[in-house]
Formats: structure tokens, C-alpha cells, sequence
């Protein structure tokens, strides 16, 4: 059975991707009209107040992803209000993000999106819609991989490559929310950009020895954790950082391989854990941010920032996605209703 609201539309205004595209900047998104199907007894319909554009968005529309469908509407990360569905949610505002939506689903670049309603997540007090919508891929990423290396202790020693990123913000917020001591690596000027609950030592990949620099900054002892956001162009100096009986994340790659040292790894008695949260479904995804949000109804975990010259029109898509892929740090979102 269905249920439904006096809000319910007949139809979604939506981008639409047809096929795959040959390249970024070829990305091809109209916007068009479709008509809204009934919603399932455990579904909710979303009016989209906010969806962020993703890397991801961008790559799945590239045909980077085999599993990706076509034709869909893009987009994984969403806040807004519910009109439609479990009553109890009917009227509250929320947020969330999800591995499907917008790959192997309908996704969030629209004026309203159905979901389930396990997947939906209240936005806590205090955080702005534009600045929920672009908390679900990153921080759901970041908080993933800690769960899966075993999250920081008070005291551990927790290494981020790539720390500016908005992955590495959201998981130095996360692991300096646990207590852990923080340090981050950057390419170029040694300062962090974000929220932390404490001090973050940051290093240059340019200028610093940062094995030798962690060592140093943690007593010999090394990086119980290593949290690698870059990649292949990271690997030995986040190896190389490593504690004894140290863990390892990995979320990205620029290219496939890299030598692998057996001898230092089992002698290091090291864990390696790859992340990919494509592969979480809505419900999964919505359970992490839930497990977040008290992080943020505190004030320990903090959104990015959106500036203004940072919001679309969904007419402005294809500059939005451009922004994305290029060199852009702000955290870009589409509002359906501007």
C-alpha cells in the first residue's frame, strides 16, 4: 500500500543522464519532466531543498562505474523535506546519502526523490539544509573506513593523506572527536583548512620527510592509523609512517598498482582495509549518518561551509559538475528551487 500526502506532485523535474558520457566536460545534463510512481508502504518522497555534486557523480556519468544505469537521474548526497509516505516522517526536514542513488537509482539532482524511510536521517538542530546536503558522502566515507580499521582510540595516532580534502576533514573531525592525535600531510603549504576537536600537525609533501616527521611527532611509535585519501601518489610515505600493528585505508587510486612491500607488511603485522561506499545501499548509508549526528547536534563534527558562488540552479549543472572536477575546494550543491 501507498501513502500519500496533499503535497504529492504529479511529476519530478529532473536531470537526466541518457548515456554515458565520453568525457567530463562532454557531460550532458537536460533537465526534463517525468511522472512520480506510487510509493511503497516503506518509502518516503523528498522535496529536494539541497543536493551536493559529488566526484563520483561526475565519474559515474564517464561510464567509470560498469554497474551504473542509464538513462537516471545523478546525484547521492540530499537534504530536504519529507511530504510523502511513513507519517511519522511527514514534515521533518532530513538528509542523507546513499552508494545507489544516482548510480544504479534515481538519484538526488531533482525536485523531489523517493527512498526508503529507514534511509532518511533528521537534520540536527543548528545545521543549515545546503550545508546537510553536503555532509553524507565524505563524512560517510571517512566514518566507514574507521569503523572498518577499528575507530581511534584516546591517545592513537592517526595519519591523514590528503587531509584537506573533504574526506580527510571529515575524518580528522571524526578521529580528533575520539581523542586521537591527529596529523595530516598536504602537497604544498602546511596548514589545515578545517574542523578539528584538537591540535593537527600538519605536514608537507613537498618540503618534509614525513615518515621521519611522524616518528618524531609520536615518540618513534609511528601511525597506528594511516588514512590514505589520495592514493597510489601517497603510498610509501603513508607505508612508511606505519606503527607496529598499524591499520591502513584506502578510498581512492590514480593509478591501479604500486609495489607492495610482503616483508614490511607482515613484519609491520599491518591491516589493510579498501573502501568503497558505492557498494552501500541507502539503509546502510542512512545507519552511518545516524550514528553521526550526534557528532554534529554537539558541535564535535561541523558541515563544510557552502559559499554562495557554490549553488546551482539545477539549469546550472553542467557547471556545477565542471566545478566539481576541477580545482574548485568548495563543497558544491544544486538547490531545485532557485
Amino acid at each position: 500500500m501507498s501513502l500519500m500526502h496533499n503535497d504529492m506532485p504529479d511529476s519530478v523535474k529532473a536531470l537526466r543522464l541518457a548515456h554515458k558520457a565520453p568525457s567530463y566536460q562532454e557531460i550532458e545534463l537536460p533537465v526534463a519532466k517525468s511522472p512520480l510512481r506510487a510509493l511503497a508502504s516503506d518509502e518516503v518522497l523528498v522535496e529536494i531543498h539541497a543536493a551536493a555534486v559529488n566526484p563520483s557523480d561526475a565519474k559515474a556519468a564517464t561510464g567509470l562505474m560498469p554497474y551504473a544505469v542509464f538513462p537516471r537521474t545523478p546525484g547521492r548526497d540530499y537534504a530536504g523535506r519529507v511530504i510523502a509516505g511513513v507519517p511519522s516522517l511527514i514534515g521533518k526536514m532530513v538528509f542523507g546519502s546513499s552508494g545507489d542513488l544516482g548510480i544504479r537509482r534515481d538519484g538526488s539532482h531533482a525536485s523531489h526523490m523517493i527512498v526508503e524511510a529507514d534511509a532518511v536521517v533528521e537534520i540536527p538542530p543548528g545545521i543549515d539544509v545546503k550545508e546537510a546536503a553536503g555532509i553524507g558522502v565524505p563524512f560517510v566515507t571517512a566514518s566507514e573506513g574507521l569503523q572498518r580499521a577499528g575507530l581511534p582510540v584516546p591517545g592513537e595516532n592517526v595519519l591523514i593523506l590528503g587531509i584537506n580534502g573533504k574526506v580527510g576533514q571529515a575524518a580528522a573531525q571524526i578521529a580528533s572527536w575520539r581523542g586521537a592525535n591527529v596529523m595530516g600531510v598536504v602537497r604544498g603549504e602546511a596548514r589545515y583548512i578545517g574542523h578539528a576537536n584538537g591540535p593537527v600537525a600538519v605536514l608537507s609533501a613537498s618540503t618534509d620527510d614525513v615518515p621521519h616527521r611522524v616518528r618524531e611527532l609520536t615518540g618513534g611509535k609511528g601511525a597506528d592509523i594511516v588514512f590514505n585519501t589520495v592514493g597510489d601518489p601517497f603510498y610509501d610515505i603513508g607505508q612508511k609512517s606505519m606503527a607496529t600493528g598499524g591499520r591502513a585505508i584506502f578510498i581512492s587510486a590514480v593509478e591501479r598498482y604500486v609495489t607492495f612491500d610482503l616483508l614490511a607488511f607482515y613484519k609491520g603485522r599491518h591491516t589493510y582495509v579498501g573502501v568503497d561506499t558505492i557498494s552501500l545501499n541507502s539503509v546502510e548509508t542512512g545507519a552511518i549518518l545516524k550514528g553521526l549526528a550526534p557528532g554534529f547536534a554537539d558541535g564535535f563534527l561541523k558541515p563544510f561551509p557552502i559559499v554562495r558562488n557554490a549553488i546551482y540552479p539545477l539549469e546550472c549543472a553542467h557547471t556545477a559538475y565542471q566545478t566539481v572536477m576541477g580545482s574548485s575546494r568548495d563543497r558544491v550543491v544544486l538547490v531545485p528551487g532557485e
